[in-house]
């Protein structure tokens, strides 16, 4: 696994992450036995950097990380997020009282005495703009409760507000060959400012997979059946703001450019981290098969210049004018 450096931290990081949400909740069921599975396959594939937050599961995604980190001594990077979690819910969940105890929870759950990477959760713009929110971070990372905080934001305008906030450490976003926005609007100030890029939905909830037909479903309590029209939350977080159809569609139009011996998959993270901008990626896993498969994609060869002019085409052409939701 190769590692690059989180933004101004000066720690390395195993630049395929693991995305946790699987693990919580919203994507099917998922037993405690293959969670625990999944978690330790991605450790043994060389993956240091591990993301969730308090609401996956209602806090069941960082208590299982909490049980893996009693039981290894490898060095972990653990990022959670807050904002979300109901008691006390929204809005009372913006207040100085409620982020400390949002933190406090997650410390105690994870087993930790600071968090190394704690992240607002999708806030809304208005609650970002006021700036206070960020103050409160910044007492906590005073009083050694958090090492760093970040943002995890559903648009490039909530990106720029965060970005100019002192302290910020890392911005989370979706990135993927279907949302190729970041690459004009944001890598380079994110660069030059030090920010990490840490990218979610690398595969776009599964269409970058390559394996969905317009027959596939999903079980009731998986996001990507009751959310794919944004029925529950911002419609980005489910196949990157696309139409399933369209997505799958768009997806199998892709297949002819991965190189022989890839998959689908693979081809899609690998172009990922083919943007020195970007800090980590952190696709998800629900079994240990697909943990240790997305860490395989860290010893693939870069992608042709030729093939990235194709894929910018790609998605100027046939997939932005598709996309839904705030971007």
């Amino acid at each position: 696994m190769k590692t690059r450096e989180f933004g101004a931290t000066g720690r390395a990081v195993g630049e395929v992450g693991l995305g946790t949400w699987q693990l919580g909740a919203g994507w099917g069921e998922v037993s405690d036995e293959t969670a625990m599975a999944t978690l330790r396959a991605a450790l043994d594939a060389g993956t240091t950097f591990l993301d969730t937050a308090d609401v996956y599961g209602m806090g069941r995604s960082e208590r299982l990380i909490g049980r893996l980190l009693k039981e290894t001594r490898t060095p972990l990077y653990i990022a959670t997020k807050f904002g979300r979690f109901n008691p006390p819910g929204w809005p009372q969940n913006f207040t100085r009282e409620a982020v400390r105890q949002h933190t406090e929870a997650s410390l105690q759950r994870l087993g930790r005495d600071a968090v190394d990477l704690t992240q607002l959760h999708c806030l809304p713009m208005d609650v970002m703009r006021r700036g206070e929110i960020f103050e409160w971070l910044r007492e906590l990372k005073r009083e050694g409760k958090i090492r760093d905080f970040g943002a995890s934001v559903e648009s490039m305008e909530e990106a720029d507000v965060c970005l100019r906030q002192e302290g910020l450490c890392s911005l989370q976003i979706i990135f993927n060959i279907f949302r190729q926005k970041p690459i004009h609007t944001l890598f380079a100030e994110a660069k030059r400012r030090k920010v990490a890029l840490i990218v979610r939905l690398p595969l776009a909830s599964g269409l970058l997979g390559g394996k969905m037909t317009a027959a596939t479903s999903f079980p009731a309590n998986d996001h990507r059946n009751f959310n794919r029209d944004g029925q529950q939350f911002n419609v980005g977080e489910t196949f990157a703001g696309l139409p399933f159809a369209k997505g799958g569609a768009l997806a199998d139009a892709l297949k002819p450019l991965v190189p022989a011996g890839q998959t689908l998959a693979e081809f899609a993270l690998r172009w990922c981290l083919d943007f020195d901008a970007v800090s980590v990626i952190i696709p998800g896993a629900k079994n240990p098969a697909q943990a240790a498969a997305n860490a395989r994609v860290s010893s693939l060869p870069v992608i042709s210049p030729d093939v990235h002019r194709q894929l910018a085409d790609f998605y100027t052409r046939e997939v932005a004018s598709h996309i839904r939701g705030a971007y």
